[in-house]
Parts: C-alpha cells; sequence; structure tokens
C-alpha cells in the first residue's frame, strides 16, 4: 500500500499537534518560536495572571524587564501586575550566577512561576516566551475584557545557539517612520533577536543628522520624485528638479529608538557606508568626491546607472577629516560597540582618473584601486579603533584587500562564502547571504507578489538554511558570530510594504540562529508560526501569507503537459477545478500531478477545514502545434518555451528562458510531423531597469530533414524599438502563407549593450523568452 507525500504530511503533522510534550517534542497547547532548548508540560494546570498577582525582583535590573512586562497588561488587561523587592510574590526573578549568558529557565506552575537568569538578556527573554504562550490580545492596545490571561504549566531550560541574532533594515531608499521602526523592533524582540543593523546612508538618501555637517540632512536626506516608476526605471535627476522625497532622523529622535531597542535587549549597529553608496553624502559635500567627476552630483532615485561610480575621494586627505566628522557624533550617539563602515560596490572609475588617489596609491606603494580602497578602509577603521574605541563591520568585498585589524564580516555576495577568506585570517563574521537571507527577494510564487528583484527567499528556504556547511574548516565556526536577515527597501513606498516583506520571515530567521542544529521540525515550526502570527494580527502588523499560495511547475511529458502543484505548507489541501469553476472547499483534492492535453482553464487554491487560506492559482494551458513537441539546441529547462504557459511581469518567475547573457539563442522544434505553418511566434519580455529587452533580429527557418533549413522570415528591430522603457509582454511573430514543416528553427540574436542614455548605459542586454507559438 502507498501513501501520496500530501497525504503523508497531513498525519505527520496531526500527530505532531495531537501529541502531548516529551522532552523535545511540542505540546498541542505551546507553540514557541524560536523553539526553545529543552520544554516539558507539567500536566493540564495553568497559572492566571491577574490585578492581584505581585512580581518579585532582586534588583534595578529585573525591576526594568519586571516594569516592562507589568506595562504589557494595562491596556489589554486593564491592569498591571505590583512589582516588589525581594518579597512574596507570584513571579519570582531569580539570579543564577552559573548560567551562560542570555539563557534562562522557566518553571510554570499553578500557584506560580520562577525565572533564573544570569543576565538582564536571559530574564528578558524568558518574558518574551511567557508573552507568546500568553493569549495573543496581550498586543491589543483596547481592553478585552472577555479574555484570561492563562499560561500553561511548563518548565523550559533556554538559551542561544548563536551570540548574533540580526536584522538589517535599509531606510536610505525608503525612509520608514520612527513609529514604525519601534514597531518593528518590539516584533524582533518577541524573537529573542538581539541585533538591529540599521543602514542609515546610502546613494539613496542620508537618514541621520550630523550637527557638524547639516547638508547631509539638508539635501542629502531629499530625492526628486520618481515614485511612479519601479526603483530600477528611475533616471537620474538634473540640477534644476525639486527633492521632495525623503526624511531623516533627528539625533534625539535616534535617542528614543536607541532608548527603545536597549529596554528590549537589542543592540542598534548603525551602518555610514563608504567609499561607495555616497551619492547622497557627496550630492550635499561635493567637495570629497574626485576632482575628475564633471557630472551632476544628485541625491539618487533608483539605481544610478554610471552615477553610482561616484564615491569617495581616497587620494584627498580632507575627505578623511569630514568622514571623521560624523564618525565622532555617530559614535557619540550610538552605544553599540560596533560602527559599520560598509564598502561594498565601490566601482574604482573616478579613482583611476583621479590625480589624487593616482598619488595616494603612488605614495603609499599600493599594488591598484583595490588596495586603495583597502587603504581607505583601514584607514577609517583605525579612526574608530583606535580614537573612538568602537569595533568595524564591513561587508564582505572587504575581503578583497587586506582586511582592517579585528574587523567583522558580513558574508553576503552569493551563499556568502568570501566571508571565509576573512575568517581564514581569524576574522570574525556574520553570515547574510543573498541568496537565503535577503528578505527583498521573492517570498513565495512570484504571480501572487509585488514585484521586487531576482528569484526566491522563500519561508522554508530561510528556515531549512544551516549557516555552519559540511566543507568549513573546523576553525570557522567558532569565529561565526550569528546570522541576519536583510531587508534593502528598493521596493518599498510604504511601512506595509517593509513588514510584508520582513514577515513572517524573520521568524525563520530567529529560529535558525536561536535553536540547536539538528532541531528542525518544519510542521512543528509552522504550528510556532501561526502563534507568533496571531500576536502580530494583534498588533496590527501587515505580513506575507506567501507560505499558502501555489507554485506551479508545467513540463512536456510524452506529447502531454506534465502539471505539477506545490505548498510550502504541508498542513493544507490544494483543491482544484479545470471545467472554469471556482475551487471551493469541495473541489478535488490534488495529490498527484495532472496530465493535460487540450486546453485548460485551471484554478486552485489551497484550503484548511474547508476555508481558503491562499490566493487562488488562474492558469490558463493554450495549446499550438509546438506544445509538448520536442526541443532541440537549448538544456533540458529550456522546455517551459512549449509548456502551453505564458510568463508574468516577473522574469524570474520560473517561466523565462534566460539563454546566456550576450549570446544568441537558437533552438529547433521538433513537430513530429509535417504540418502546415502559418504564423511563429515567441513571446519576449521588457524590462528596462533590468536592462532585459526584445532581440535586435529574429530569423525563422523551416526544414523537413532537419538538415536542409529555408528560411521563411526575419524581424529586425532598431535601438528606439529594442530599448523601450517599462516593464511589458509582446509576442514576436513573423506570418507565412503555404508553408510546411517538420522542423522549425529560431534564431534570436542580442540586442547588444544598452545606450547611453539607458539606465544602464554600456552594459550588457539580454533575451527573455517565454512560449514558443506555432499555428
Amino acid at each position: 500500500m502507498t501513501m501520496s507525500k500530501n497525504v503523508f504530511y497531513k498525519i505527520f503533522f496531526l500527530i505532531i499537534t495531537c501529541t502531548a510534550v516529551q522532552g523535545n517534542l511540542w505540546s498541542q497547547n505551546i507553540n514557541l518560536v524560536p523553539r526553545p532548548l529543552d520544554m516539558q508540560t507539567t500536566g493540564k494546570e495553568t497559572f492566571t495572571i491577574t490585578p492581584k498577582t505581585v512580581i518579585s525582583v532582586e534588583n534595578d535590573e529585573q525591576k526594568t524587564i519586571a516594569e516592562y512586562f507589568s506595562s504589557l497588561f494595562i491596556l489589554p488587561g486593564g491592569f498591571a501586575p505590583s512589582i516588589v523587592v525581594n518579597g512574596n510574590a507570584d513571579i519570582v526573578f531569580q539570579t543564577e550566577q552559573t548560567m551562560k549568558p542570555e539563557s534562562y529557565s522557566l518553571q510554570v506552575k499553578k500557584n506560580g512561576i520562577l525565572i533564573k537568569a544570569a543576565d538582564s538578556s536571559g530574564f528578558f527573554y524568558a518574558v518574551q516566551t511567557l508573552r507568546l504562550t500568553l493569549p495573543a490580545q496581550i498586543e491589543n492596545r483596547v481592553a478585552r475584557q472577555d479574555t484570561n490571561w492563562t499560561i500553561p504549566a511548563m518548565e523550559i531550560s533556554d538559551g542561544p545557539r548563536f551570540s548574533y541574532r540580526g536584522l538589517m533594515l535599509d531606510v536610505s531608499r525608503y525612509f520608514l517612520p520612527k513609529e514604525e521602526v519601534l514597531k518593528i523592533i518590539d516584533c524582533m524582540a518577541l524573537l529573542k533577536l538581539n541585533k538591529f543593523h540599521f543602514h542609515l546612508t546610502d546613494d539613496n538618501g542620508w537618514r541621520i543628522e550630523i550637527k557638524k555637517y547639516p547638508r547631509l540632512t539638508e539635501v542629502g536626506a531629499w530625492r526628486v520624485n520618481r515614485e511612479n516608476f519601479a526603483f530600477p526605471d528611475r533616471r537620474n535627476p538634473s540640477p534644476e528638479e525639486s527633492t521632495p522625497i525623503g526624511g531623516y532622523y533627528t539625533q534625539e529622535q535616534m535617542k528614543e529608538i536607541i532608548a527603545y531597542a536597549q529596554q528590549r535587549q537589542i543592540e542598534i549597529i548603525p551602518e555610514i557606508d563608504m567609499p561607495a553608496h555616497s551619492n547622497a553624502a557627496l550630492a550635499a559635500y561635493p567637495e570629497y568626491a574626485c576632482p575628475v567627476v564633471k557630472k551632476f552630483i544628485g541625491v539618487l532615485p533608483g539605481l544610478g546607472g554610471s552615477n553610482a561610480d561616484i564615491i569617495y575621494c581616497a587620494g584627498n586627505d580632507k575627505t578623511f577629516e569630514f568622514l571623521q566628522g560624523i564618525i565622532d557624533e555617530v559614535a557619540a550617539l550610538f552605544p553599540s560597540q560596533y560602527i559599520h563602515i560598509g564598502g561594498d560596490e565601490a566601482w574604482k572609475t573616478h579613482w583611476k582618473e583621479c590625480p589624487l588617489c593616482q598619488a595616494r596609491i603612488k605614495k603609499e606603494q599600493l599594488q591598484n584601486e583595490e588596495d586603495l580602497q583597502g587603504y581607505f578602509m583601514q584607514r577609517i577603521s583605525k579612526y574608530i579603533q583606535e580614537v573612538k574605541g568602537k569595533k568595524v563591520m564591513g561587508w564582505d568585498e572587504l575581503t578583497n584587500s587586506k582586511l582592517p585589524e579585528g574587523v567583522t564580516i558580513f558574508g553576503w555576495q552569493g551563499f556568502g562564502n568570501a566571508a571565509l577568506k576573512a575568517a581564514a585570517q581569524g576574522h570574525p563574521f556574520v553570515m547574510t547571504p543573498a541568496r537565503l537571507l535577503y528578505l527583498i527577494r521573492y517570498q513565495g510564487p512570484q504571480w501572487f507578489e509585488p514585484l521586487t528583484y531576482f528569484g526566491n527567499n522563500t519561508l522554508k528556504d530561510v528556515y531549512t538554511y544551516e549557516p555552519i556547511q559540511e566543507n568549513w574548516d573546523p576553525s570557522y565556526a567558532n569565529l561565526l558570530m550569528g546570522i541576519q536577515g536583510s531587508m534593502w527597501t528598493e521596493f518599498c513606498s510604504t511601512p506595509r510594504d517593509v513588514t510584508y516583506q520582513i514577515f513572517p520571515r524573520l521568524a525563520a530567521v530567529a529560529e535558525v540562529a536561536w535553536s540547536v542544529r539538528g532541531s528542525k521540525d518544519w510542521p512543528s515550526f509552522l504550528k510556532s508560526l501561526d502563534n507568533y502570527l496571531n500576536h502580530l494580527d494583534a498588533k496590527g502588523i501587515i505580513y506575507a501569507k506567501s507560505m499558502y499560495n501555489i507554485q506551479h511547475k508545467v513540463v512536456p511529458a510524452d506529447n502531454k503537459l506534465k502539471v505539477k502543484l506545490e505548498c510550502e505548507r504541508p498542513d493544507v489541501e490544494i483543491r482544484y477545478t479545470l471545467d472554469g469553476t471556482e475551487p471551493i472547499g469541495t473541489s478535488p483534492i490534488y495529490n498527484q500531478d495532472l496530465l493535460i492535453s487540450d486546453n485548460v482553464l485551471l484554478q486552485a487554491a489551497t484550503f484548511v477545514n474547508g476555508k481558503q487560506k491562499g490566493k487562488k492559482l488562474i492558469l490558463p494551458l493554450q495549446w499550438n502545434k509546438a506544445t509538448a513537441k520536442k526541443l532541440q539546441g537549448l538544456p533540458k529547462e529550456a522546455e517551459i518555451l512549449l509548456n502551453g504557459v505564458h510568463g508574468s511581469l516577473k522574469q524570474t518567475d520560473f517561466e523565462w528562458y534566460t539563454g546566456e547573457m550576450s549570446k544568441p539563442i537558437s533552438f529547433t522544434i521538433d513537430l513530429l510531423k509535417s504540418e502546415k505553418i502559418s504564423k511563429c511566434a515567441v513571446g519576449c519580455i521588457t524590462n528596462y531597469g533590468m536592462g532585459v529587452h526584445k532581440p535586435r533580429k529574429m530569423k525563422v527557418e523551416i526544414s523537413e530533414d532537419n538538415q536542409s533549413f529555408t528560411t521563411i522570415g526575419e524581424r529586425n528591430y532598431t535601438d528606439t524599438e529594442i530599448f523601450k522603457e517599462g516593464n511589458f509582454i509582446e509576442e514576436l511573430k513573423i506570418e507565412v502563407q503555404n508553408a510546411t514543416a517538420r522542423y522549425v528553427r529560431f534564431t534570436l540574436e542580442t540586442p547588444g549593450n544598452c545606450p547611453t542614455d539607458h539606465v544602464r548605459p554600456g552594459q550588457a542586454s539580454r533575451i527573455y523568452l517565454d512560449e514558443v507559438i506555432i499555428k
């Protein structure tokens, strides 16, 4: 007897959720993220917090945390438990010096709660565990007279895997108001995250007040309005344009943010990016750019094209005086032991031409411009370390030259492996690989998601990430401080856009950062995640529900189309229809691949207990003479050209074949028999900002024997036609009369480099194709 994977997961999920906790198993009533190191239930008893509840503490540090916990009940409960020092109480804080930093133990019984820890962080995390076991209404800002504030009886011994458990938030590309930053910090605290990497400066805006240099916020915090264009499509500003878009934090506002985070055991690490990503600063103080720069320096509304190569001049001593003046105020403002100084994506275009930079290379006996950046970062680092008494952090491009003494490297490129070059030299590092932990990427089936960059980093991708790889040198593990989810905000225009991208994936980041290796259990995590999301609902936080959406895959299979439907959650039913009706809770359940041999409108959605959970997938499968036939001349993944499905406006949605950069695409379709042909076409997408355009030329040839081909049509396109602005799909077609053939060959030439007035001037463009149509 066989069992489908879908049915297996449903049974497994039912077992997990109906089993009482034994050792490290989960209780049906206690669902915590991140997962505790060890948790046991002690029966069905509960402890209830009431207006009569008393909390006992030993000192002022504990009292601060107890006051925080007590304050949670003021609005939703209409009361606040009282606090005493070393008195009789229902909830007792007790110091246990032998425990590790940030660890805690928690005993909840019918008559009281005992919390033990060695430090403030441990007591705070115990409180967060209690917060997650309380009804989610604890997060409400209005009175809930109908709620009993009960906590299940349990015993927990817990502590983190990594000391660095972080979120990076970019507020340069989209300025997030102070109140919204505070909301995110509180949601972080509930997940026991402890580092908030604040990306405050970039080409697109300077977000922190520096009193010595007021123009940084007077000029650098504001940019032209290009909000009606996607970030990559935005053209650079001209000098006469107004700059209404932006904002910044005053130092007083930043002190509020810092204090709020400190109360929640979160260290805010400021990032002042250099030497690149500095257009906002140089728009305010252009004298610190290389003197060979002749173009207008403005705050960039988008990628910036060639203007992104305007960076700080490394040959000008006044540049370093300027940056040291900024660091003086940043170091005084932020109590963090760290300052992050960027170091990423520095184009050396002007350094190669700048007489000051070249003189610096000669004077310091440097090999090249890459070593000049190494000199730049070492000089700034030395000031931070020796004068300001802080530690330095930077992105993994710093490994391209001599590393500053003691610097902590953030591995971000690809899978973050460049950070291992720093580890090999004994440097600590943090992993935030773009391929897994960049929260800007799509978090679910792209047909349902807001426009952003690149491919998918789904909730499950984040959850299954293991930072320490088997092929590492064993010494690297001891240097790994932890991990960080990184939220870049190019495609955000409201606070809701930001939280939608961050949550719920940040919960998976927290799980990886906190829980011990080998403890992952996807179905159990989802139950715990649901509990956390109930708290976000009560707080009014907008988050993505992409984990309920369906990812489709359609491939040719023996002259038919094989349709595979998947959902990240194993606890849902996928129900579908093929007759044009809406899928409902009683529609057929998908439990194996579908085989389709004709035009069909497939509609599907996920359901739990008859209620639809995800968005509806609408998938038209449209047949023509090329559909499900044989493809020659391209790799197997190119079979999507013959799968009857047209791609969306998101060119990374797995329905577009991308070919190779700057190389023609040529392929042949075997129709399996001689057919009359009147039309040959292929779908093509233009994504102007990403440099994706239609081909320079399309040629179609036919043959009966796959040896001798005859051209039946050609289409040539001009630069004006090719490099149109926007994001749109076209059908490139050639119509013929009285043609008959078994084999049809398409050849498409790449359009070449983007022209000088393009947002990506001089960069190679490429072709993306979806569906081949032969009629």
